[in-house]
């Protein structure tokens, strides 16, 4: 890197389904905030959406929905590594080294598998060993800081450990060892029946949609039936829950003023939330339209973004090979 000050910056996102309200303001909006005054390496997760076995089509359908919807929301390939982990093999060469100095009983004790078989997801090597690829993707490009959720922390730990453990192993400092980024003030985005907004929970309101249906959805949103003369609890309710995240400091407090003189029906808060989300998001809409006219423009952006993580990842790949006898 040109200066030893600039940190470098690794996340991944599955292709997964239809990006929504809830990865944008927890993940997305955060990432692209991070361009600016960092190396950011961003990917598209697609060896880690095999543990769920998904149709072949759809896959590629979702991998190449979630490359148009980053670079409608201000993705800058030219500022940012961004690429779809399949086109790096060396992070499969990585995990497999990785794998050999890992302890079972490591893995054995990571919740995220223990909460998915719980869930009814088919036990696989590929969703125990997860946290090994994971491990992999983030080592691969001496990665300093790994943004994520409180419920991904302890996959960073792991990451920890085996690179402490390799560079003990084989001495030196061979593997940078990575910092999680836990964004604390980034609340739970609730979904319109109030759950945490999840597509496993089929709750979401999309990034993307025609503005009748996202109206609909919008107004849809589950309240309480606090009659309209009647003081209402902002802090209590999803459809303020969700205003606050689009909205100015200003904005929200005189929504806020509202709920508690009363004389405001939910009908109405719904309409100002809708006029909120569909007007910040109308420069994304414009941009994704265009992006979809012009598919060989974003398989370049991730072709071009894959040879710049090959590069990194096999400057990192080497040194390991030297040191494991593999050279």
């Amino acid at each position: 890197m040109e200066h030893s000050s600039v940190k470098r910056v690794l996340s991944g996102i599955q292709p997964s389904g239809t990006l929504h309200l809830g990865n944008y303001f927890g993940m997305m909006r955060p990432a692209l905030e991070l361009q600016a005054d960092h190396e950011c390496y961003y990917f598209i997760a697609d060896w880690h959406a095999l543990t769920q076995l998904p149709d072949p089509k759809l896959l590629r359908e979702r991998v190449r929905d979630v490359a148009l919807d980053f670079l409608a929301c201000g993705l800058d390939p030219e500022r940012t590594v961004f690429f779809r982990q399949s086109d790096v093999p060396e992070v499969q060469e990585l995990a497999w080294i990785l794998s050999c100095i890992c302890p079972v009983g490591l893995l054995e004790r990571c919740h995220s598998y223990k909460d998915k078989i719980a869930r009814g997801l088919a036990p696989n090597q590929g969703l125990f060993a997860y946290p090994v690829l994971m491990a992999a993707d983030i080592l691969a490009y001496g990665s300093h800081l790994v943004p994520v959720g409180k419920d991904q922390k302890q996959h960073v730990e792991v990451t920890r450990d085996l690179a402490i453990r390799f560079n003990h192993q084989y001495g030196g400092n061979l593997l940078v060892v990575p910092e999680p980024m836990i964004r604390e003030e980034v609340a739970v985005v609730p979904g319109v029946d109030g759950q945490k907004m999840s597509k496993s929970y089929h709750n979401i309101i999309e990034l993307a949609g025609e503005e009748k249906p996202m109206r609909k959805k919008i107004m849809s949103i589950k309240t309480d039936s606090t009659p309209v003369e009647a003081p209402k609890n902002p802090d209590m309710c999803n459809v303020f829950a969700l205003y606050k995240l689009f909205a100015t400091p200003e904005e929200t407090e005189a929504l806020r003023q509202r709920y508690l003189g009363g004389g405001m029906g939910y009908g109405e808060a719904k309409q100002k939330l809708f006029e909120k989300y569909w007007e910040h998001f109308r420069r994304f809409r414009e941009q994704r339209a265009e992006l979809v006219k012009t598919p060989d423009h974003v398989e370049q952006v991730l072709k071009a973004g894959a040879l710049r993580a090959r590069a990194a990842a096999g400057q990192t790949l080497a040194k390991i090979r030297q040191a494991v006898g593999l050279i």
